[in-house]
């Protein structure tokens, strides 16, 4: 037996080669016994099945890092020898020597490419290899089918599920820079939320009764709004080639629990803007057929997300509940206000009515904290802001809607000033965490309570009421303005807004150590072992055989 490397330079694996010992290789006098065996295995009769064997010697690369093996016969070509290579952090996106019988390649991309764009290829490249515990390799999955929600919650950390931990493996390389568009994640939506409602408020501060003092200019409406036009057209343009060229991966993203709920975002905005459009650009009754084109997706997805709470299985809201929920029941409430802006009351009652319910059902699952349900990992306590939004939504639609301020309306707005003041006193929930897209969720869920708080100085005119009304309208103009800033910074300079979205490389399965199977059973086991049951029979076993 001797040892050598016959790994790569780059790789700096060890292996131990155990060839086939034969009789004249050993030493005469060595090991005698030994010897005595293997002459009379020589000498017996050769049987005819024995003789249709034909001789195949083989060797046994050990790794010496991993203590896996590879077990190499002779082949026609001679030169060609596999290499077992230790584990990484990632597959490689079938790169390096993860890949057998293939040259490794730099990450493969092409994975979550579209089918329509990869022709044949895509039968070969859709599979992931990987090292099993055994040393042998084996086909992971096809990349484009789902994978369980929670499988995401185990896998992922950070504010929006979108780090991979220490222990899990991935399908591409994390040390190679992915295209942009697959590193354009569907949360970038967010910052359209942030500017579109921020132009809303600008127009309420001009133009209620409330802050009329203040003599705001609505040029500063028009120019936020065309701002988070121009926003809106170039995020969508640009995850419109996502879903072109990358659709696999947009597929990872709507099955990722928290990702899920930003698919309503493109059509909130467009309502956002519909609802804060400028006097001189839109007139004071809009058209209802604005409000059918950007409700009816809104209404399409709510079906299907809905239909997967209320029929169970593996996506059920107390499996995939998180605070980003709110974002898919606040659409309800923005299509309600915009359906009363077009003269649609009734089907604005409707809307109401639907996410009222759901509401009360989200609401009530984050704070039961059912067993059942994921744990949330600490990072995602900042992404509670998402609380205050769909209590403040509620409030000004039930007021557009009745075109009054009442008790209903004060209900969920007293609800969601209690939410806003409970996480403002927890403001280490806020630290430590590095700038994200992520962060302009924050925005849109504070600029709505300051939206609500002015409909609410409207109604209660006071200095209390409107001193609140001030207070949280620059909070969350600050925060806009501040994370606006950093934004451009990231992008533009440092470079560092768009990270590798490790989020979507997830395996379906985790490639480790395996659960013991039938663990009911073995503690079932060891329970009748260690009852008073077994001590009573083990004792009189030996009385009955005497």
């Amino acid at each position: 037996m001797d040892i050598r490397a016959t790994s790569p330079s780059s790789l700096e694996t060890h292996f131990v080669d155990i060839h086939k010992v034969f009789s004249d290789h050993v030493e005469e006098g060595r090991v005698p016994k030994m010897a005595d065996k293997t002459e009379k295995r020589l000498n017996r009769p050769i049987k005819s099945q024995e003789m249709k064997r034909t001789h195949r010697s083989f060797n046994r690369q050990v790794s010496l890092e991993t203590g896996f093996s590879v077990l190499n016969r002779d082949s026609k070509a001679k030169d060609e020898r596999r290499v077992l290579t230790r584990s990484g952090n990632s597959f490689g996106g079938f790169g390096s020597a993860h890949r057998i019988g293939v040259e490794g390649r730099k990450g493969d991309f092409d994975i979550f490419r579209t089918k329509s764009t990869m022709g044949k290829q895509n039968d070969h490249s859709e599979m992931v290899f990987h090292q099993k515990n055994d040393g042998s390799a084996g086909i992971d999955e096809s990349v484009n089918e789902s994978v369980p929600a929670g499988r995401y919650f185990a896998a992922l950390t950070g504010p929006e599920l979108d780090q991979v931990k220490d222990s899990e493996n991935i399908l591409l390389p994390k040390d190679e820079k992915w295209p942009f568009l697959l590193r354009f994640p569907i949360g970038c939506f967010g910052i359209c939320l942030g500017l579109s409602s921020q132009a809303i408020l600008w127009r309420a501060l001009a133009t209620s009764p409330a802050t009329k003092f203040l003599h705001i200019t609505p040029f500063i409406n028009l120019a936020l709004w065309l701002l988070a036009l121009a926003v809106l057209i170039s995020v969508s343009i640009t995850y419109a080639l996502k879903c072109i060229f990358y659709f696999e991966a947009v597929k990872r993203e709507y099955f990722h629990p928290v990702r899920v709920n930003f698919f309503f975002a493109p059509w909130v905005v467009c309502m956002f803007l519909a609802i804060g459009a400028p006097s001189i650009i839109a007139p004071e009754r809009l058209h209802p057929a604005i409000w059918c084109t950007f409700m009816a997706p809104i209404f399409i997805l709510e079906i299907k997300i809905y239909g997967q709470w209320l029929s169970g299985g593996k996506r059920r809201l107390c499996k995939v509940a998180n605070p980003s929920t709110h974002l898919s029941v606040v659409g309800n409430f923005v299509g309600a206000i915009l359906a009363a802006k077009v003269g649609w009351n009734e089907a604005a009652k409707f809307l109401w009515a639907v996410g009222f319910a759901h509401y009360l059902v989200v609401f009530v699952t984050l704070y039961q904290r059912l067993p059942t349900s994921e744990a949330l990992p600490k990072e995602l306590h900042p992404v509670y802001s998402m609380f205050i939004a769909t209590p403040s939504a509620a409030s000004i639609a039930w007021e557009t809607i009745y075109g009054e301020f009442d008790g209903l309306s004060r209900t969920f707005y007293f609800i969601a000033l209690f939410l806003y003041v409970s996480l403002v006193v927890r403001i280490n929930f806020f630290r430590g965490f590095r700038f994200s897209v992520a962060w302009w969720s924050y925005t849109f869920p504070m600029t709505t309570a300051s939206l609500a708080t002015i409909k609410y100085a409207e109604q209660v005119p006071s200095v209390i009421s409107k001193g609140l009304a001030l207070t949280l309208s620059f909070l969350s103009s600050t925060m806009v303005s501040v994370l606006l800033v950093s934004t451009i910074l990231h992008a533009l300079f440092w470079r560092t807004l768009f990270p590798n979205d490790l989020a979507i490389a997830i395996t379906k399965r985790r490639h480790g150590k395996e659960k013991k199977p039938f663990k009911k059973a073995y503690d079932i086991r060891r329970w009748t072992k260690q009852s008073p049951l077994s001590l009573v029979s083990s004792k009189t076993k030996p009385n009955s055989v005497k």
